[in-house]
């Protein structure tokens, strides 16, 4: 990554140094096409764009004009997405999966007290547009120790806790955020929506420190709460608004299809569903059965995207989920971490293209956990 991020055959002369200082102030854009127009337009050769790009868009939508909800059916139908993933979905994963042919990707979960001070600086050094938290929002003792950090120098001026790509990530990045009440999902949603397509309420989260502050898998158990986040956000923002949850019961799909039909009717644009429960561990099969009844009955009812996440390792894995559920969307987290090729349609290994073929032919005939069991 370090070639990606920096063209090393170009060091920076000191004009362009101080150009690129002078570019990296907080500048006020209304809309991120401004900003990547100016991006495009800098004279620095050094941009995360060397390489890789993402696969061309076949759409000439403009998402701009679109409805929330026409919006949300744009991004998530048909849709192959990151997921988004604590300390790994940042900008490096991200840009590199939509190389690879994801069609969507999400934001690591960040906390709305955390984005709501960061400061909105343009780096036409990077071609970025980062959030960062500014100096002083650290203790003294912090501030110690970032200026003295040899190995970061630039730490001394704040963290970078979100670093956008808008070449690469236009019409194609989605903001989740941890939350638990609806005012504070609203100031950090209007901090970064003019540079994202929609914005996700992470309601899976089993983490102490997310359930602790209501966040997160605490609102599987709090529908009210839940739901007013989820209105709020609706009443104030024109970009599509989504949760990720988690399978409330192992076995019972009833608990899960209420909570999600309560989401939806808060005005929920889409809906992410893992197929564990809070207490699994990730090395536990995903409950698909449960899964596929919670996605059957919900497309036999609701209009929204529905999408599917967990323990698809494979494009068979892929597959036989979209054939068995009808949904409209799959999402990888660790899978993408162990084969970032999985998106990559059509480029299957020899053994995984012989058993995608195989299982096609079989789908919905073998047992959902026969199937499960065979392949993992």
């Amino acid at each position: 990554f370090r070639h990606h991020q920096l063209n090393i055959n170009h060091p920076p002369t000191p004009t362009m140094t101080a150009t690129r200082k002078a570019n990296t102030s907080e500048v006020d854009c209304d809309n991120v096409t401004n900003v990547t127009n100016l991006l495009k337009d800098a004279s620095t050769p050094n941009s995360l764009q060397n390489p890789p790009q993402p696969l061309p868009s076949t759409s000439s939508v403009h998402l701009s004009s679109l409805s929330p909800q026409e919006a949300a059916h744009h991004l998530f139908c048909n849709s192959e997405i990151l997921a988004p993933m604590v300390r790994a979905s940042t900008t490096p994963l991200r840009t590199l999966a939509l190389s690879y042919g994801a069609s969507l990707v999400y934001t690591e979960e960040l906390i709305d007290r955390s984005i709501v001070p960061t400061e909105r600086i343009i780096n036409t050094e990077l071609g970025t547009i980062d959030y960062r938290t500014p100096k002083h929002c650290y203790s003294a003792k912090v501030q110690k120790r970032m200026a003295n950090d040899k190995d970061n120098p630039d730490s001394k001026n704040g963290a970078v806790l979100l670093r956008i790509d808008p070449l690469v990530e236009q019409d194609k990045l989605i903001y989740q955020m941890g939350t638990g009440e609806g005012h504070l999902a609203l100031d950090a949603a209007n901090k970064v929506v003019n540079d994202v397509n929609g914005v996700d309420v992470n309601m899976g989260c089993p983490k102490k420190f997310s359930v602790t502050g209501g966040m997160g898998s605490a609102l599987l158990s709090d529908v009210k709460r839940a739901c007013d986040i989820i209105s709020t956000l609706r009443r104030n923002l024109n970009k599509p608004v989504s949760a990720k949850i988690r399978l409330l019961d192992p076995d019972n799909p009833k608990p899960t299809l209420d909570f999600v039909r309560a989401l939806i009717k808060a005005g929920a644009n889409a809906i992410a569903i893992h197929g564990r429960i809070v207490g699994d561990e990730s090395h536990t099969m995903a409950r698909w059965e449960t899964l596929i009844e919670v996605v059957r009955q919900l497309k036999q009812t609701e209009s929204v995207p529905i999408i599917v996440n967990g323990d698809l390792y494979t494009r068979a894995d892929i597959q036989e989920m979209k054939s068995r559920t009808g949904c409209d969307g799959v999402m990888l987290a660790r899978p993408a971490l162990y084969n970032i090729c999985i998106f990559r349609k059509g480029e299957e290994s020899k053994a995984d293209g012989k058993k995608a073929k195989t299982e096609t032919d079989t789908t919905n005939t073998m047992p959902i956990s026969e199937f499960q069991a065979s392949n993992h």
